[in-house]
C-alpha cells in the first residue's frame, strides 16, 4: 500500500522534479516496501542509489544509519544556522545536476529547490533571470553574449537552470548549468 509521502519544506514537490518515483522496492535503511523510492544523488560510503525511502530521509534515518548526504555540500547564499543547513544536506532530497548541484540559501534560511527551467519558464520570473544575468556576466561575457546565454537555456536540456524560491520573501533565484 502506497502512503502519503513526507513533506519536504526545502524540495516540496520531489515527485515532480523526477527524484522521488513509484516503486515497490524495498528501503535498505528501514526494510519496508512503501510504495516510492528516492531516485536522485546521494553521498555516502556505501552505494544506496535507488535503495532509500522518502520516510527515512524526513527523518533523518538515512543521514544518522549511513552518515549519508543529500547535497554535495556547495551552497549559495547568506550564511544560515547549522540546523538549517543539516536539515537540507540530511533530510530533504538532492536533485541532479549536470555538474556538482548547488543549493542557495536566502534570508537565513534553505531557499525552496522548484526544478529545473529553461528560458520559457525563466521570463516569468525576472528575480530569477537577475540572478543568472550576475552569475554568467561574472564570467567577463559581453551583455549580448549572456542574452544569448539565458535564451539557450532548456529545462529538458543543457544548458539549463535550476529554480529556487525564498521561503521567507518568496524572491526567485537560480543558477546556471551545462555538461
Amino acid at each position: 500500500m502506497t502512503e502519503l509521502l513526507p513533506e519536504f519544506p526545502y524540495h516540496p514537490d520531489p515527485v515532480a522534479t523526477g527524484v522521488v518515483v513509484p516503486s515497490d522496492a524495498v528501503c535498505i535503511c528501514c526494510g519496508r516496501k512503501r510504495g516510492y523510492i528516492y531516485t536522485g544523488p546521494v553521498y555516502a560510503v556505501e552505494d544506496l542509489t535507488d535503495r532509500l525511502c522518502p520516510w527515512c530521509i524526513a527523518n533523518g534515518s538515512v543521514a544518522e544509519r549511513f552518515d549519508a548526504h543529500f547535497t554535495a555540500g556547495t551552497c549559495l547564499g547568506d550564511d544560515v544556522p547549522i540546523g538549517v543547513f543539516s536539515a537540507v544536506d540530511g533530510r530533504t532530497p538532492g536533485f541532479a545536476a549536470w555538474q556538482e548541484p548547488q543549493w542557495f540559501f536566502h534570508c537565513g534560511d534553505g531557499a525552496a529547490f522548484l526544478g529545473c527551467v529553461g528560458a520559457a519558464e525563466l521570463a516569468v520570473r525576472p528575480d530569477a533571470l537577475e540572478v543568472l544575468r550576475q552569475e554568467v556576466g561574472g564570467s567577463g561575457w559581453s551583455s549580448d553574449r549572456v542574452e544569448h546565454f539565458l535564451g539557450l537555456l532548456d529545462k529538458d536540456g543543457q544548458p539549463t537552470a535550476y529554480l529556487f524560491r525564498c521561503r521567507v520573501c518568496a524572491t526567485h533565484l537560480a543558477y546556471s548549468d551545462f555538461a
